[in-house]
């Protein structure tokens, strides 16, 4: 037990906890917890959203990809991080705002004055927030387990019991407050073990140099793992897909675009967010690439550990600092995706129980929070003990939330967009998607290869659902789906009344008091 870093790592979990917790009062109405009372300046909004976007996939999993398959990972991961927040800021902030609204689905009751959008677009979302939910638990989980020496169950637990505290009193006040801390942490911690590498190694040639060492032994391309588009563009198309094109529909966004004191600060809050969020995968590459020079190809880090073994190695306090950052990146997230989960829940699926009751609701929000949170703990501990990919189920979660955001696109600017067009193309991308991502777990399973004598046909199905170990990203079909459905059901079946009232109260920009 690596005593150091376990301090470390402690006192770092219970100062989060304390600092989101003590801001329960700031969250003691509806408004309040939900969507900050409409009170939260520029720099909260900024690394609140730029923690939220952030988490083991933005950090390791950046490294781990990038030591595997070349920096061209590490570049347009953070390119695409940035392009994510970016759209949201600049095409969707200022109408979620003006329409008041807490869940990204509530746009459409407010549009049509019906649910089945709203309950349809928050299937989509949780879909993927609640594999969200699990992964940070799951993640929370295996480092203190791997750091402490405990059990699958009891990490799961104590994992569960941060999120939901800090999130349940503190609400999006206490998500913010707790991601400027984590913000700094890991910009910090990944910083510093990247000097203490670097100069480990005496500069950065001597990195180069061990790295192409390793590269040749390996066998790979060197001027293709160095280069800024190694994969080919299809594959930098491919990330845009999986991971920017869904994040208007990502409902905590919606939260925190409400929650501005003032529209004018929404969009350079949300670049600002974009920048920062932008800073970590480059940090975390580079720190794969001094790991890769240190370790080799073939060293058999996974996990967090290609982050953290290194700084290791070098002193147990850098060490534990490094450790603090992963954790930083996995809980800034989940904090926020898990408000956001409870509030889709209670607003879109309980509209009955939350109408009108301001303190019962804001109660119901804490109960939601902590039931949420009990039930992704104990997904992950069953997950734990089984093998399955927390990286597909993540890009599958992905995929599911595109739908809904083609559809919100489509609403805010195009202005025949009906009801029906936007419940067509929502469903029918839904379960395009999910029927495609069964196709590829089916043809893993039964061993679908290709060979001198394979059809034309066969080689079709093996390439979609087969290719590179993966198969063609369901996000691919759950942008086109909708992308072509709703504007066609929209103009075979219009909605009544036009939505003038709609399309102005979203043109009015609003007088900041």
């Amino acid at each position: 037990m690596q005593y150091d870093a376990l301090a470390i790592i402690v006192g770092y979990l219970v100062i989060v906890t304390v600092a989101g917790s003590a801001l329960a009062r700031r969250a003691s109405s509806s408004k309040g917890w939900s969507v900050a009372g409409g009170r939260m300046g520029l720099s909260m909004i900024a690394v609140g959203v730029a923690g939220t976007r952030i988490g083991g996939a933005g950090t390791y999993g950046v490294a781990e990809r990038a030591m595997s398959g070349g920096l061209w990972y590490m570049w347009w991961y953070a390119i695409n991080t940035f392009l994510a927040v970016a759209i949201v800021g600049l095409f969707f902030a200022k109408a979620y705002r003006r329409l008041s609204l807490r869940t990204v689905g509530e746009i459409f009751f407010v549009r049509f004055g019906t649910r089945r959008c709203q309950v349809l677009t928050s299937l989509c979302v949780q879909t993927e927030y609640l594999i969200v939910d699990v992964i940070e638990v799951y993640l929370i989980a295996a480092i203190l387990t791997k750091v402490t020496g405990i059990g699958m169950g009891l990490g799961v637990a104590i994992a569960a019991v941060i999120l939901t505290t800090y999130t349940a009193l503190g609400g999006l006040w206490g998500s913010a407050v707790t991601n400027l801390i984590h913000c700094g942490v890991i910009l910090l911690g990944l910083g510093a073990v990247g000097l203490a590498g670097t100069d480990s190694f005496g500069g950065w040639s001597a990195v180069q140099s061990a790295v192409d060492r390793h590269l040749d032994g390996g066998g790979q391309d060197r001027s293709a793992w160095w280069s800024f588009a190694g994969a080919g563009w299809g594959a930098v198309l491919g990330m845009f897909f999986s991971a920017a094109i869904h994040t208007p529909a990502a409902s905590v966004y919606t939260n925190f675009s409400t929650a501005a004191k003032s529209e004018k600060i929404l969009v350079p809050a949300f670049l600002s967010a974009g920048l920062i969020a932008g800073m970590m995968p480059l940090l975390a590459g580079y720190v794969g690439i001094v790991t890769l020079a240190k370790y080799g190809l073939s060293a058999g880090l996974r996990g967090y550990q290609n982050l953290t073994q290194l700084a290791m190695d070098i002193n147990p306090w850098i060490g534990g600092v490094a450790l603090a950052a992963i954790l930083a990146a996995v809980i800034s997230s989940g904090g926020p995706i898990l408000l956001a989960s409870a509030t889709m829940f209670v607003n879109d699926w309980l509209p009955r129980i939350a109408k009108g009751f301001e303190q019962p609701s804001v109660r119901l929000y804490r109960i939601t929070t902590a039931v949420y949170c009990a039930v992704a703990a104990v997904v992950a501990y069953l997950i734990s003990q089984t093998k399955v990919s927390l990286l597909d189920l993540l890009l599958f979660g992905f995929a599911m939330v595109v739908p809904p955001a083609v559809a919100v696109g489509y609403l805010l600017y195009d202005r025949k967009t009906s009801e029906q067009g936007a419940y067509h193309g929502m469903l029918w991308g839904y379960l395009g998607g999910l029927a495609w991502f069964v196709a590829i777990k089916v043809a893993a399973a039964q061993g679908l290869s290709v060979d001198a004598t394979s059809t034309p046909w066969e080689r079709l199905l093996h390439y979609l659902f087969v290719h590179d170990g993966q198969g063609t990203d369901p996000s691919y079909l759950t942008t086109l789906i909708p992308l072509v459905v709703v504007p066609i059901v929209s103009r075979l079946r219009p909605s009544e009344p036009d939505g003038t009232e709609f399309y102005e109260r979203i043109a009015a920009q609003q007088q900041d008091g």
